[in-house]
């Protein structure tokens, strides 16, 4: 259908549907078709090591077989159980509004126009939670629709130690309230457990959640991610999970 259309036009159609980045009409190597981007993997392999909310053992033993070829049956099959907000993971409205889980805002509700898409990794000042004051400071323009903070939680390996650490960097309340109200952002990404600080974990939140509009993601590894990059982030399709791990990707 597309064989006898201008390139051009082709370009845009292809950028308004989400299938390329606009950076790609500059010459950037950005996204699907660039060819030559490089692909980082910023989801946290799920171990029995993995740090869980509130924790001081971890994961556990999560995953078991119940046929085995060795044992003489005809293919190895497993099973396992996980809580829907382990490791690198989104959370749906039904969170922590009982009126959306009710009402059936899970994460098959949630958006992939939102989970996929430019998306650009900022580094947080180090020496803090995040607040309205740094927010201010990072300025972030107009436009940008999903970010992937980047704070002291990497530098410290937060992810890769299995006592759950209360002190991590996360969101104070006001900082949420400003990025609602000053920015278009709609996806939100961490590199811990939660978006929040734990002293602000409901009020940050809500505050983030009311508008079923913003998508929290996760428990993201962020080391080697680069400033500018296409973010493709995929739950499984649960109904009535209020969370679930994702496989999430940045293209560079």
């Amino acid at each position: 259908m597309f064989r006898n259309m201008n390139k051009n036009i082709l370009l845009l159609l292809l950028c308004a549907c989400g299938l390329l980045s606009l950076s790609i009409l500059a010459g950037a190597a950005v996204g699907y078709g660039a060819g030559n981007g490089k692909i980082f993997d910023i989801t946290h392999k799920i171990t029995s090591e993995l740090p869980i909310f509130n924790s001081k053992n971890g994961l556990g033993h999560f995953i078991r077989l119940v046929s085995s070829i060795k044992n003489g049956s005809l293919a190895n099959e497993s099973e396992f159980k996980l809580g829907t907000h382990t490791g690198t993971h989104v959370d749906a409205p039904g969170h922590f509004f009982q009126k959306y889980y009710e009402e059936g805002f899970d994460v098959t509700t949630l958006s992939l126009q939102t989970l996929n898409g430019p998306a650009l990794v900022v580094d947080v000042p180090r020496n803090q939670n995040i607040t309205a004051e740094v927010m201010k400071s990072l300025n972030i323009p107009r436009g940008v629709h999903r970010v992937l903070f980047r704070t002291l939680n990497t530098d410290r390996r937060l992810m890769h130690k299995t006592k759950f650490a209360s002190d991590f960097t996360g969101f104070k309340k006001e900082g949420a309230q400003w990025l609602v109200d000053n920015t278009d952002i709609k996806l939100v990404g961490l590199d811990y457990l939660s978006v929040a600080a734990y002293v602000d974990a409901a009020p940050t939140h809500l505050i983030f959640l009311r508008s079923r509009e913003i998508v929290l993601v996760e428990g993201l590894t962020l080391m080697e991610s680069r400033q500018g990059s296409m973010v493709h982030c995929l739950p499984l399709r649960m109904v009535d999970a209020d969370g679930c791990p994702a496989r999430c990707i940045l293209i560079a």
